[in-house]
């Protein structure tokens, strides 16, 4: 044998142990399972009381819809929600108070907007906001027992907050957080979106994320119910306050003070904020990708080329290796095939053709490209850009 045969069989050995040890080894990242809970609370249990927490800035687009889904809640005990206007200049503490008001005087008293204060260094700006909130809940909400952590561009189904809650005390959960669905419409949505909430999996299988003895801790933003007990005892949002990817941040300083913490793929509860162009996503994804690599150009080389291994190198091999014959290439499409396979799942929560998954190479091209350039955007000190405001200058992770 040669080095050209040798090479290139190793390499197709290498994407086949890869693959059996994601689908095999990795908590069963790939497999969709939607949670199913009662949606009440044993009779002799009150239901706690909530406040919802919205930072927002310059969210006139979606927070009408936002708003409304929080204050249409069919939960039987106390929900109040606080808005925080963070320094927004398009309306959008106007058009959550039309919303309010739409549903008449009641939703009106349960809604607060606050205006955000000057970002201090070393806050990212949605921590700095969301501790704001909590701040302001003190005097509106006393004796909240939940925390609702919700983004300004999540519309929430009516039974949403009472599954939440019921999820949380049956389960004795400290923290309970939806991945909501990521719209889905458009070209670039239908491409690349199943393909970030398969990738985040990957980093923080679920199932290890719900184990108690595993350190892996994860959560999605868009939807996070705490404990208020849990959020007093890390120091509250100051824990995290220089986390842009504060999300998984906060559920690990949550674990790590003994809570538990679990996160579900949300059958209702949904995003409505559109990535319609390719450039939209591409900075969703450049925004914070380098941030998970802990700014690192080691962890940059060894992501991409984990990428490239994973993802790449199969069809590439498989291709080339049983078009010459060779027998290492029925190993790479055996990892091709795995890859297809698991994928699948993802596209079919997302209701998406699972010929899309014969792409996943290609979308992995994508999202490696996008955290290349997260991280020169970071050494040419422009990372962290969000709604106008650069943040990686003054926070950490």
């Amino acid at each position: 044998m040669t080095v050209a045969t040798i090479v290139p069989a190793l390499l197709a050995g290498v994407t086949l142990v890869i693959w059996a040890v994601l689908r095999y080894g990795r908590g069963g990242f790939w497999q969709v399972t939607l949670p199913r809970n009662s949606r009440d609370l044993p009779a002799d249990q009150d239901w706690p009381a909530v406040v919802a927490i919205v930072p927002a800035r310059n969210e006139a687009d979606v927070i009408g819809e936002a708003v409304t889904s929080l204050l249409k809640q069919d939960y039987p005990g106390t929900l109040r929600v606080v808005l925080i206007d963070d320094h927004s200049d398009d309306g959008t503490a106007d058009v959550a108070r039309a919303a309010a008001a739409a549903l008449g005087e009641e939703a009106v008293a349960r809604l607060q907007i606050v205006g955000a204060r000057d970002l201090p260094r070393g806050w990212s700006g949605k921590v700095w906001a969301q501790s704001e909130g909590i701040a302001a809940s003190h005097a509106f909400a006393p004796g909240a027992e939940w925390v609702w952590l919700t983004d300004a561009d999540i519309a929430h189904p009516a039974h949403g907050l009472r599954d939440l809650v019921v999820r949380g005390e049956q389960g004795k959960r400290d923290m309970v957080s939806l991945m909501v669905r990521l719209r889905c419409h458009s070209f670039p949505e239908r491409m690349l979106i199943p393909a970030f909430v398969f990738f985040f999996a990957k980093l923080y299988p679920f199932r290890w994320i719900a184990d108690d003895a595993r350190a892996t801790a994860g959560a999605a933003g868009g939807c996070i119910l705490l404990r208020h007990s849990a959020l007093a005892r890390i120091g509250g949002m100051a824990a995290i306050k220089g986390a842009l990817i504060d999300d998984c941040a906060l559920a690990a300083a949550v674990k790590r003070s003994g809570g538990a913490v679990r996160l579900d793929l949300a059958d209702a509860a949904r995003s409505i904020r559109p990535y319609d162009g390719w450039n939209d996503i591409w900075n969703m994804i450049a925004r914070t990708a380098y941030t998970q690599l802990h700014y690192s150009p080691w962890m940059l080389a060894g992501a991409t080329l984990g990428m490239v291994l994973t993802y790449i190198a199969p069809p590439v091999l498989a291709i080339a290796g049983l078009s010459q014959g060779q027998p290492w290439g029925f190993a790479a499409l055996a990892a091709w095939l795995m890859m297809v396979r698991c994928y699948g799942p993802m596209l079919r929560y997302y209701k998406q053709s699972e010929i899309w998954a014969i792409a996943l190479p290609l979308v992995a091209c994508f999202y490696m490209a996008a955290t290349l350039d997260s991280g020169r955007r970071h050494m040419l000190g422009r990372g962290g850009h969000w709604k106008g405001r650069a943040q990686s200058s003054n926070v950490t992770d």
